[in-house]
């Protein structure tokens, strides 16, 4: 059901889009190809159309806004957040400071031993 209404809302958005683009607030768009008085729908009667389905659209798209959380799948409800688990799950790192291979009595380059050059 709730693919359904999210194809439905979907829909409706594009339908509002394209609905949006083709009018002209200056009185063109879609309403300025038909500017012969004798035409059945004439300029004032295009421009009423396209707002009645502009405002039809927006409120579809409002109801259908609504009934999509209605129908939202509930899942199982978790006591936390992912991320709450995820922090408790976490161990500390074991890892402890590299050893270079540069120790206490260990010879250096230049003869001596690393206690003795201090």
């Amino acid at each position: 059901m709730y693919q359904f209404v999210s194809v439905l809302v979907i829909l409706v958005s594009i339908l509002l889009i394209l609905i949006v683009l083709v009018q002209n607030s200056k009185g063109g768009g879609l309403a300025s190809n038909f500017s012969a008085s004798n035409q059945v729908m004439g300029v004032r009667k295009t421009a009423d159309f396209l707002e009645k389905a502009t405002w039809t659209l927006a409120g579809a798209l409002l109801v259908l806004s609504f009934v999509s959380v209605m129908v939202l799948p509930k899942g199982q409800m978790q006591s936390g957040s992912a991320i709450d688990e995820e922090i408790q799950n976490m161990t500390a790192p074991t890892q402890e400071l590299p050893d270079f291979g540069v120790g206490e009595g260990e010879a250096t380059p230049s003869g001596g031993t690393v206690g003795d050059s201090l």
